[in-house]
């Protein structure tokens, strides 16, 4: 093996941390965004634990109590908003702006640029997760019981729906727009999906489970709530939507503004 073969994958381990490093950074230097990623699903919790707290187990809540079936959703909604809903807002206004551009003349290599965001999405993610958890613990929920089982739903789903950013952000023409076009997509989902209120329809139930956010809820419902493992028929229709999100994101996507 030549030196310049053994030096390449170091180097490339170095960019892809010195891309990690610059999200972190540009994230914690707008603490107003900061704040309320974290914020603002710690609000969600509190609040139903108020409304919910003496509350037992109900058959509306599939044999949970109402915290023990949010706090799992809950975390599901931190996810989506650090992976998907952030990550294509930020992506269009960077093209917009002309960042993109600016990174792909430099020597980080493409798919460095979006392994970083990836890594940086999953940080902030468990760092969300665990704040909700955490929260749920001080109104009575139990803490998970099957952690590998939540690290992996949490992974793959953090992968399947930055991916899904992507593919959205390939898609908006202008930042301006990009609001409007990631909470359409999502919000319907959030609802369908029985993010906030349990699905009691057999055949809306079928629709939403072929889509990726109730799968999502689902494989994070299991190690939460259920003291379950591995939810591996979730975590397949994840995956296809993380597969058909890249698939787009590869073919669409564009680090050049585009023309107005």
């Amino acid at each position: 093996m030549s030196v310049a073969t053994y030096r390449a994958p170091r180097r490339d381990l170095a960019l892809l941390w010195h891309q990690v490093r610059y999200e972190q950074l540009s994230f914690w230097r707008n603490p107003q965004s900061a704040f309320f990623t974290f914020v603002f699903p710690v609000v969600i919790i509190v609040v139903f634990g108020a409304l919910f707290g003496g509350s037992g187990r109900s058959s509306y809540f599939n044999g949970l109590s109402a915290l023990q079936y949010y706090v799992p959703t809950i975390a599901a909604v931190s996810v989506l908003g650090s992976c998907y809903s952030q990550l294509a807002i930020v992506l269009a206004m960077r093209r917009q702006n002309g960042i993109l551009k600016r990174v792909r003349a430099t020597p980080l290599p493409e798919w460095t640029y979006f392994l970083g965001l990836l890594a940086h999405c999953v940080m902030v993610s468990a760092v969300d997760v665990a704040l909700i958890a955490g929260i749920g613990s001080l109104f009575g929920v139990p803490l998970p019981t099957h952690w590998p089982a939540l690290a992996l739903a949490l992974v793959l789903g953090a992968a399947s729906f930055c991916a899904l950013g992507v593919a959205v952000a390939s898609l908006i023409r202008n930042s301006e727009a990009a609001p409007a076009v990631v909470q359409l997509v999502l919000f319907p989902l959030l609802f369908i999906s029985g993010t906030y209120m349990p699905i009691h329809s057999s055949a809306l139930d079928r629709i939403a489970g072929a889509l990726p956010v109730r799968p999502f809820n689902q494989a994070l419902l299991g190690p939460f709530a259920q003291h379950a493992g591995v939810d591996w028929k979730s975590l397949s229709v994840l995956a296809a939507w993380g597969a058909a999100g890249a698939l787009v994101a590869i073919r669409r996507f564009r680090w050049d503004p585009r023309p107005e």
